[in-house]
């Protein structure tokens, strides 16, 4: 395992590809970097230096609860500081879901360090904010407030976490629970601004102000609308969108094994989208 730190905190991570242009990569929902080791691996292929990263809170990588901004602007100011100690800046930043989200954070925060953004799977509307606050939030405060931190250590998010990384659960444990539930209650209140916004996280001013180009593959589901994906697209100047998936499915979240069956295709228009981008 490869790790780094960055603000305080270890955060595991991989480089796929050993030549050529840096591209950042992160999955949905709070997965593993193993979600899209694979695709990185397609694109490194492509003759690019792709970076994976357990994001804090994810994967391998160590448990921090809190900190100033949404989670997704955490994970930004992570990734820049990790771009910048690889001496890998400008790259090209992308993500799904709340990867998607960090992305779009990145340009709007960093906007001289990325030269283009890969977006897939991009979540908006009412729906998806109810949903996904109690998933990544919601759950967890209830659990502290019942059972406390070792309450919490049992949920399977975070016992995904302490599995892959034991000493995640004494830094769990260490924690007083009003203050994990003051974090997460913070977190929770930033995300639900998104629900009447374009997608969850950025205003349609921030998105047009965005000039880079962009290449958006929109989602399937009720969480990740398609009609979402082709407004962001709209939006952004340079941005070209590619369905890929067809119409919405009547779900929550479409099953990751039907994304990865059309992977090969994800990876097609993302390394087309690069090339025409570093011209």
């Amino acid at each position: 395992m490869t790790a780094i730190r960055i603000d305080g905190v270890t955060l595991n991570y991989e480089v796929h590809g050993d030549r050529g242009p840096w591209v950042a990569l992160s999955p949905g929902g709070r997965r593993p970097l193993e979600a899209v080791r694979s695709l990185a691996e397609r694109i490194g292929a492509g003759g690019y230096r792709v970076l994976i990263q357990d994001r804090r809170n994810c994967g391998a990588s160590e448990v921090s609860i809190g900190g100033a901004g949404a989670e997704h602007e955490i994970w930004a100011a992570d990734l820049h500081a990790h771009l910048k100690e690889l001496g890998a800046l400008p790259a090209f930043v992308g993500g799904s879901s709340s990867g998607c989200r960090m992305a779009i954070e990145f340009a709007l925060r960093y906007p001289q360090a990325v030269r283009g953004l890969l977006l897939w799977r991009v979540t908006g509307g009412h729906y998806a904010v109810n949903r996904l606050t109690e998933k990544y939030y919601g759950e967890f405060i209830r659990a502290a407030e019942k059972g406390g931190m070792a309450a919490v250590c049992e949920t399977g998010h975070f016992s995904e976490l302490i599995a892959a990384r034991p000493e995640n659960r004494e830094t769990l444990m260490r924690t007083e629970p009003a203050r994990f539930i003051d974090a997460m209650t913070a977190w929770d209140r930033q995300f639900r601004t998104g629900a009447d916004q374009p997608v969850i996280g950025a205003s349609e001013a921030q998105l047009k102000s965005i000039a880079i180009p962009a290449c958006v593959v929109p989602g399937n589901d009720r969480t990740h609308p398609g009609a979402v994906g082709a407004t962001l697209a709209k939006l952004m100047p340079n941005a070209d969108l590619h369905p890929l998936m067809g119409d919405d499915l009547d779900v929550d979240a479409d099953a990751p094994e039907n994304w990865d069956a059309k992977e090969s295709d994800l990876a097609a228009i993302f390394v087309d989208c690069l090339k025409r981008m570093s011209q």
